[in-house]
């Protein structure tokens, strides 16, 4: 560097540094107002708070090995198990004795302490099929758990570990939660242990599941974080990572948690019991669309449309028939069809429920006795209904239809009722077809052929009509919008 050049820079740093000074200085004669800026929240003091009670979940199962296999056997055996659902040992050498059953690592999940006497809740997807369970705390203790229940339709296990004074968490309240409040996960994503995440709540109750409604959120949730707690701001345990929705297999931006309201309603039944029992109505329901309700009088889309009765079920036994739309139950309004299982699951056995029906233009009431739950049993074989003569005239809704016999009636359950020989024009286009059943048209119970081909005459062109149909084992309504 020349001396000229070294002259020219520290000329020009020390006009600069002038000209700081001079700003400066301007800048502190001057009063500025401050702009209201709101922080990142910062997670650490709920992280040192909560995560000594948020555990790892090792699982193994025993596996019969062959002679010779080794560490790389066993991965292919995980492979093969997580791939083709089942246990599938490699090949042995041909004829060479198997030797005694070894344990075999399944796989890493998460769980948190709720009580400090070593009740721990998690998956149950996490530990269905192994025969032991290690639970690791922060502190490097480790303990062999208990599984003293799982439920499979709400994905909760609930572990026991013999241990005392242990740190455990708050349970929250799901009901609170507020779409757009933060959140954190902690847990053991591939492995890595008290891996803590953050996010927002991005829905309360998304219809993900049959007997509850789940949390959504942005967290980062991926395979091994399965079981972990889903934590506010408050420090509170508002509900256990579960799902996520992806098309890779890792986090995509979407994770899913079960309410921790369900999931202590399920620990308190199990720890009790070791089971979980749930209510049943006996009835299979569909989603009221908009144009149903309007056909049906009802006004806007809502309630749960009776799709099928079980035969000698609660719901049969209570009046319930198919074609009404369940609007309450046990006074609380069904907005959506997914709201019936959920309350109906959540009645004691044996305990009597009101249900208010929309029938016929009108509004039952109907008592009926709660039964429990049962494991689903295969459906029985379908009923075709035999081949009649169509009627001779093509009704204003395009359909042939003829009168069935009284043997008919009585296999398929019905008190009336009509086939469908034959579906054109508007009535083919809405997705009515030959075999199908006609029990109802406008909220008016169809008797016959003849009735139904009257109805069909009166019927205002400009006004869209609906039809309860019966396919196979199950009824809906269907609408025949009106010509354009």
């Amino acid at each position: 560097m020349t001396s000229k050049t070294g002259s020219a820079i520290l000329s020009a740093l020390f006009v600069a540094g002038a000209s700081l000074m001079s700003s400066s200085t301007a800048l502190a004669a001057t009063p500025v107002q401050a702009a209201a800026v709101t922080g990142l929240p910062d997670f650490s003091d709920l992280v040192d708070k909560v995560g000594p009670a948020v555990v790892n979940i090792r699982t193994t199962e025993r596996v019969r090995l062959g002679q010779g296999q080794g560490a790389g056997d066993e991965e292919m055996q995980e492979f093969l198990r997580r791939f083709f659902g089942g246990q599938m040992a490699p090949r042995g050498r041909r004829g060479m004795p198997q030797q005694e059953e070894q344990e075999v690592q399944r796989g890493v999940g998460s769980g948190f302490i709720i009580s400090d006497d070593g009740f721990v809740l998690t998956n149950a997807h996490v530990v269905e099929g192994a025969d032991e369970v290690t639970v690791t705390l922060t502190d490097r203790r480790e303990f062999k758990a208990k599984v003293l229940g799982a439920d499979r339709r709400t994905d909760v296990a609930l572990l026991q570990v013999e241990a005392r004074n242990l740190p455990s968490v708050r349970i929250g309240d799901s009901n609170r939660i507020r779409a757009g409040e933060w959140v954190i996960a902690i847990g053991s994503p591939f492995n890595l242990e008290n891996t803590v995440t953050a996010g927002i709540i991005s829905a309360k109750s998304r219809d993900t599941g049959e007997y509850l409604p789940l949390i959504q959120s942005d967290v980062a949730v991926n395979p091994g974080n399965s079981g972990g707690p889903l934590i506010n701001m408050r420090g509170e345990v508002i509900g256990i990572n579960s799902q996520i929705a992806t098309l890779s297999g890792a986090y995509n931006g979407i994770s899913f948690a079960v309410p921790i309201d369900e999931v202590m309603r399920v620990s308190d039944q199990i720890k009790k019991t070791g089971k979980v029992t749930r209510g049943r109505l006996g009835v299979q329901i569909s989603e009221v669309t908009r144009d149903v309700a309007e056909s049906l009088g009802l006004g806007r889309a809502r309630g749960a449309e009776v799709a099928m009765v079980e035969p000698g079920g609660p719901a049969e036994k209570a009046g319930v028939k198919v074609g009404d739309i369940i609007l309450k139950f046990n006074g609380k309004d069904i907005e959506k069809s997914s709201d019936l299982p959920r309350q109906v699951g959540a009645t004691a056995v044996g305990s009597r429920a009101g249900i208010t029906v929309w029938r016929r233009g009108a509004q039952v009431e109907l008592p009926v006795t709660i039964e429990e739950l049962k494991e689903e049993q295969p459906a029985g074989a379908r009923k075709t209904p035999k081949k009649q003569s169509p009627e001779q005239a093509l009704n204003a809704l395009g359909l042939h239809v003829s009168d069935l016999t009284p043997v008919q009636r009585r296999e398929l359950n019905i008190e009336s009722g009509v086939l469908v020989e034959f579906a054109e024009g508007r009535a083919a286009t809405t997705g009515i077809r030959q075999g199908d059943l006609i029990l109802q048209i406008n909220n008016v119970q169809v008797t016959s052929a003849a009735q139904f081909n009257t109805l069909a005459g009166k019927l205002d062109p400009k006004k869209p009509v609906a039809l309860l149909v019966r396919r196979d084992n199950a009824s809906q309504y269907l609408v025949i919008k009106p010509r354009p």
